[in-house]
């Protein structure tokens, strides 16, 4: 039973930074890709990056572009959303997903989720 377990959430000033982690358990997850989406109140769920675990290839949502890093540890199953320059509109809860095969922005398209972490992000 594959398990994701997201941290590093927070309360966090505009312009300043906080990394995410999301470890997982219970896959081989080389033949896995990662997404991390995120929630706002009231907000549907949206697409903020993905990482092909075997190939280390990552797209991010434009919103996103330029500020978050997404990586991956294979020996620790760990993978990272690095978040730079926060801006208020990046409050939401976080979330991590994995699914078998090739990335997707879409949500649906993933099967295992963890329970998510709050970004706060004050002006």
């Amino acid at each position: 039973q594959v398990q994701l377990v997201e941290s590093g959430g927070g309360l966090v000033q505009a312009g300043g930074s906080l990394r995410l982690s999301c470890s997982a358990s219970g896959g081989a997850f080389s033949g896995y890709a990662m997404g991390w989406f995120r929630q706002a109140p009231k907000k549907e769920r949206e697409f903020v990056g993905n990482i092909v675990w075997s190939s280390n290839v990552h797209e991010y949502a434009e919103s996103v572009k330029g500020r978050f890093t997404i990586s991956r540890d294979n020996a620790k199953n760990t993978v990272w959303l690095q978040m730079n320059s926060l801006k208020p509109e990046d409050t939401a809860v976080y979330y991590c997903a994995a699914r078998v095969g090739l990335a997707s922005r879409v949500p649906s398209d993933y099967g295992y989720w963890g329970q998510g972490t709050q970004v706060t992000v004050s002006s």
